[in-house]
């Protein structure tokens, strides 16, 4: 059974990520989302120190362990806090201090989740190292990933990719790209798989770098592939098509990601929550935890609700890592993170700014630039909407066509 406390064991991780978040992206979060597209180079040293704390073997870091299709459950009565939970804790403490920051870390990106859930084994030896992008949207299929018309056709021992992806987080930075492509339209789903492409395979051209709302030290970009050739051995997984099987592959990979996107929100919203509550208590607004919120100003009452709201996603997101940990399916659970984590986080941003009034609205704070940063993550990695479906697909045994 899962234990709602932090491990103990994960307590001086999360905690060297917290002094990290405080001391390093907090004092230059103002000036990356002001110079949008710079790339941030006090990064590097941070990088290098998450590397070598993996290299010691030590459990975390900003990535994820990955939820392996291939693997079983935990031993019967044992369970265990593994990598997925160390990596949304610590996730959550590093956008405490900057989310986009955090999406902008070397060998830290969401295509590196990507491949730690679905590469075999001697991809993930040779892989290592590597900092991947995720390459899923497209101009026409919106949230539904199934839809996607990139294609990659073999040919002799490579295979050849042409499409367009838009939306690619480090898409410029990062070397290499995790690209989702069909190798045969018309079997739908199942013929959906993921290439690693590296950024100097001929035929893979960054065309532009998008101008955001939020997260805009991270760089957004819009890749073409024209005839693209990629070695056969960079298809991640087996390049066999199961039509039983349909999504479930690709599906891994949200069930990796999607608790890590949950993290960010939840520690993007957590960051509001509490400068929030310092600035209502220099304006001699006191939060009583020890008294009903009725009996309380109508500012704390609200700071009340919003706080109880945010740890109904945190403890969500803790579940759906933690059952990734325990080799136990956690589709559902991944998307009730998200889900949660997502709407959560806007509605507690916006609502910070509004509770703080000019405070919360000028650039004096950073309350106006989390509430910016906090709307992606309702979006991307699947939106609030299509979360909402899915997890009621999985309520109810209902397949995408019968319920859309």
């Amino acid at each position: 059974m899962i234990n709602l406390e932090t491990p103990k064991k994960q307590a001086g991780l999360i905690d060297q990520a917290h002094q990290l978040a405080m001391n390093m992206l907090r004092p230059i979060s103002r000036k990356y989302d002001r110079a949008e597209h710079d790339y941030p180079h006090e990064l590097d040293m941070l990088a290098a120190l998450i590397d070598g704390v993996s290299e010691t073997g030590a459990t975390g870091g900003a990535g994820a362990g990955g939820v392996r299709r291939d693997d079983k459950p935990s031993d019967a009565g044992k369970v265990r806090n593994g990598a997925n939970l160390a990596s949304v804790l610590s996730v959550a403490e590093m956008c405490w201090g900057d989310t986009a920051l955090l999406l902008s870390m070397p060998r830290q990106g969401l295509g590196n989740s990507a491949i730690a859930s679905v590469a075999n084994d001697e991809q993930l030896e040779r892989y290592k190292g590597t900092w991947a992008a995720m390459a899923i949207t497209e101009p026409g299929t919106g949230s539904d990933s199934a839809n996607i018309t990139t294609t990659a056709v073999k040919d002799g021992d490579d295979y050849v990719i042409n499409g367009e992806k838009i939306y690619v987080t480090s898409g410029d930075r990062a070397d290499s790209v995790v690209v989702w492509a069909t190798l045969d339209k018309e079997l739908g789903r199942a013929a959906i798989k993921s290439f690693l492409v590296r950024k100097d395979n001929p035929g893979l051209k960054v065309e532009r770098l998008e101008h955001k709302l939020g997260i805009r030290a991270s760089d957004t970009a819009a890749i073409t592939f024209t005839d693209c050739r990629v070695p056969a051995e960079d298809l991640l997984g087996s390049p066999e098509i199961d039509v039983k099987s349909g999504f479930a592959g690709a599906m891994a990979t949200f069930d990796n990601t999607r608790p890590l996107v949950a993290a960010m929100a939840v520690g993007c919203a957590r960051a509001s929550l509490d400068l929030t509550r310092d600035l209502l208590e220099q304006a001699g607004v006191v939060i009583d935890y020890d008294r009903p919120a009725q009996s309380q100003s109508a500012a704390a009452a609200t700071f009340l609700r919003l706080e109880a709201d945010w740890e109904g996603a945190q403890l969500l997101m803790m579940q759906a890592a933690w059952m990734a940990d325990n080799r136990l399916p956690n589709s559902l659970e991944a998307s009730m993170a998200k889900a949660k984590a997502g709407r959560v986080g806007s509605d507690v941003t916006l609502s910070c700014v509004q509770l703080c009034g000019t405070l919360g609205y000028s650039e004096g704070e950073l309350l106006e630039k989390w509430a910016r940063d906090s709307k992606i993550l309702d979006i991307f990695e699947g939106t609030q909407q299509i979360q909402q479906l899915i997890v009621a697909r999985r309520i109810l045994g209902l397949t995408s066509s019968q319920l859309r």
